[in-house]
């Protein structure tokens, strides 16, 4: 289950029946939960704390110093859940004291190849994202969000929960939840309804989505009268209020302007 060739510290925390492959490298200050498996020629270093049934394919460097000037060898951390994939190639590094001073990674994310996730970022659960995105430092991402490859995501951009990220789309601005965006730079293109619809939203609930779009980008009222208008569409579908609640206030906490 470990392969001899790895490199395990004898100081670092691993459940009884986590695998290692071949040439893995694992740091003093790792902790890694039951049923996970890291793959050959993977680094993971650093106050890094994983879950359990995580899967880690090769060539990942995961909880490695921050690609940041001010760092100075402080010790941050990287924490991941449970469940997630991490595909071949994968950066996760720690975070930095001038924020939290972590790095977090949430539970049942799919992580593909090349992906890089910078300094003091979040990454909520039940995410995909897919290869060669990269996100900046203090970006902040909800749950159930799909990324398109190539994607390259600001520093201290947020993205909301069920949004989408087309293919090649540059993202510099706080995408709210529910819309699905696409270009360079990035403009609002429609609500995201596949993925609520896999997660078991009603009809009625996928078409109160619809219209809180049509309210903040389509009937041409000002940002903050469209707030209003939105705040209005409450109790009209069962368990819909819990989405305009969750629309208003990542609008009310946007601080970069939004996807327009």
């Amino acid at each position: 289950m470990r392969h001899p060739t790895a490199i395990i510290h004898p100081n670092a925390k691993l459940a009884d029946d986590v695998q290692v492959g071949p040439y893995s490298l694992i740091g003093e200050h790792v902790e890694i939960g039951a049923g996970s498996v890291v793959g050959p020629h993977v680094v993971i270093d650093g106050h890094t704390t994983i879950g359990k049934g995580n899967r880690f394919f090769q060539f990942s460097s995961i909880g490695e110093v921050p690609q940041d000037k001010k760092y100075k060898g402080e010790p941050t951390q990287l924490i991941i859940g449970d469940n997630n994939t991490i595909r071949e190639s994968c950066t996760l590094n720690l975070g930095t004291v001038q924020d939290g001073g972590i790095t977090s990674i949430g539970s049942d994310n799919w992580i593909m190849a090349y992906v890089h996730v910078a300094h003091d970022c979040y990454i909520g659960d039940h995410n995909v994202i897919a290869n060669s995105v990269q996100f900046a430092g203090h970006v902040k991402v909800g749950n159930h969000t799909l990324i398109g490859g190539m994607t390259g995501i600001h520093q201290f951009v947020r993205i909301g929960d069920f949004a989408m990220v087309g293919f090649q789309t540059r993202l510099s601005q706080d995408l709210p939840p529910f819309v699905t965006a696409v270009g360079n730079p990035a403009e609002a293109k429609g609500p995201h309804q596949e993925g609520p619809r896999r997660a078991g939203y009603s009809p009625a609930r996928v078409d109160m989505l619809k219209q809180i779009y049509r309210t903040l980008y389509r009937a041409g009222s000002s940002f903050e009268d469209a707030k209003k208008e939105i705040a209005e569409l409450r109790g009209q579908v069962a368990d819909a209020d819990a989405d305009i609640d969750n629309m208003l206030t990542f609008l009310n906490s946007a601080s970069r302007g939004i996807v327009r």
